[in-house]
């Protein structure tokens, strides 16, 4: 089963969506699998990360802040704005599939773990989340 989730960004940021599967894995009628995950654009990433405290979120989006920053004099692309080329070094560091088991109606997660969409760029933005469920 092949499903494609849009998820909505306000800008830079740790877009939890981890809810948004478990309808999906109900509705595959699969008791156990894996769920693969492709992010399609090459600005945003993948990312599965602790979801009980938000600083640990704000703490990883500082941190690639500082390790790719904008503005860089080394940078050619940058006809489309002063956060593109960072927000596509950034994905590249960074995972744009991830693969998830599930059983039992829910993905094997552990206990603080949950599902990102990272969004590297300022604007708002739509960004799409094929998923694959399979046996």
């Amino acid at each position: 089963m092949i499903k494609t989730l849009t998820i909505s960004t306000h800008g830079q940021g740790l877009y939890e969506f981890t809810r948004v599967l478990a309808p999906l894995i109900k509705q595959s009628h699969r008791s156990e699998g894996l769920c693969s995950l492709l992010v399609q654009h090459t600005s945003a990433s993948l990312l599965i990360q602790e979801n009980a405290d938000p600083s640990a979120r704000d703490d990883l989006e500082q941190w690639l802040n500082r390790l790719v920053p904008e503005q860089d004099s080394a940078y050619t692309h940058t006809h489309e704005g002063p956060d593109d080329m960072p927000a596509h070094i950034k994905a590249a560091l960074t995972a744009t599939t991830l693969s998830i088991p599930f059983q039992h109606n829910r993905l094997l997660l552990g206990t603080w773990q949950g599902l990102y969409l990272w969004e590297h760029r300022h604007q708002p933005a739509s960004r799409r989340i094929v998923v694959h469920l399979s046996t």
